[in-house]
């Protein structure tokens, strides 16, 4: 195997990636295979943070427009992150890969109270952190609760895995003459509001100095070849 180039990483998973083809709820193969590239990352000696989105059980902004108060819409996406954290923690367990659920809020049932502290013990003793609960308050998205955590945890950079092979000039889905780049500045990405992440999150990260990398979680092998430093995706920094 590749020395890694980065020594810790903070994996952003969407929850849609985890639903497959399924669009809800959860494709175990596409789990365990995203569980062991994970696996194969922690092997090869690098500290592992994981969030994981709730999109695939519910979006609280998007799902709950005009019918729940936003407040509670966005802590019911949270607890679909909690959700999400407790099943991928569960497959990295029966992988052999020693996990921990951190949540953003008192919740001793599901997992730790998050805590710098604690995390970064874990992470020292090479246990994989799933960070569940966003940020712990409603209105800001998991985008800037990874981008918070990776800050917090000093990652050295922010894997972003999507179901869309890179950060393109527009929409490839609706315009074919899009174009994907292959790096690009976070000036840039705020400029021309391109979407990698929403803009409290985009600031966070450039005023962080954290580099994000954009890639297909089809082929969730494209994780160790970032983490290997390959250039998959786009980087933007």
């Amino acid at each position: 195997m590749a020395t890694p180039k980065y020594q810790r990483i903070l994996l952003k998973i969407s929850g849609e990636a985890l639903a497959g083809a399924n669009k809800t709820g959860f494709d175990f193969a596409v789990m365990g295979e995203v569980c062991d590239t994970i696996r194969q990352c922690v092997a090869q000696g690098v500290q592992v943070g994981v969030v994981i989105g709730g999109g695939n059980f519910w979006r609280g902004v998007k799902n709950g427009e005009g019918y729940i108060e936003r407040t509670r819409a966005d802590r019911m996406g949270m607890l679909a992150t909690v959700m999400n954290c407790l099943a991928v923690c569960d497959v990295l367990e029966q992988k052999g890969v020693p996990a921990r659920v951190m949540t953003a809020l008192e919740m001793p049932a599901f997992g730790e109270r998050y805590t710098h502290e604690r995390a970064m013990k874990h992470l020292t003793t090479g246990k994989v952190v799933l960070f569940a609960g966003g940020t712990g308050h409603p209105y800001f998205s998991t985008d800037t609760g990874t981008v918070l955590r990776a800050a917090e945890i000093n990652a050295d950079v922010i894997l972003l895995a999507k179901n869309i092979d890179g950060v393109y000039s527009a929409d490839p889905a609706k315009d074919p003459a899009a174009v994907k780049y292959d790096e690009i500045s976070y000036d840039e990405v705020l400029a021309k509001r391109l979407g990698v992440m929403d803009l409290t999150a985009t600031s966070l990260a450039m005023d962080n100095n954290i580099p994000v990398y954009v890639f297909a979680l089809k082929d969730p092998q494209n994780i160790l070849r970032v983490v290997a430093g390959e250039n998959v995706g786009t980087l933007v920094h």
